[in-house]
């Protein structure tokens, strides 16, 4: 009888090893899909959408000075 260290080794170097391949291509597929350029140009341009002046809390989406002036 195989002691219980051996069996979840071979597990872990059979299945496991082949589900987390799959789940990266996986992964990898989904980054690079169709339809999702616009996606990450837009977060890849986040450091960079307000150059000439800081941002208003209604486009940061900023509550706390609101509940402040109230």
């Amino acid at each position: 009888m195989m002691d219980t260290y051996s069996l979840f080794r071979q597990i872990a170097d059979s299945w496991v090893l082949l589900a987390m391949f799959l789940f990266f291509i996986g992964v990898v597929v989904w980054a690079f899909r169709p339809g999702s350029r616009k996606i990450h140009d837009d977060t890849a341009n986040i450091p960079f959408r307000h150059e000439d002046k800081p941002a208003d809390d209604r486009e940061t989406g900023s509550s706390d000075q609101e509940e402040k002036r109230q």
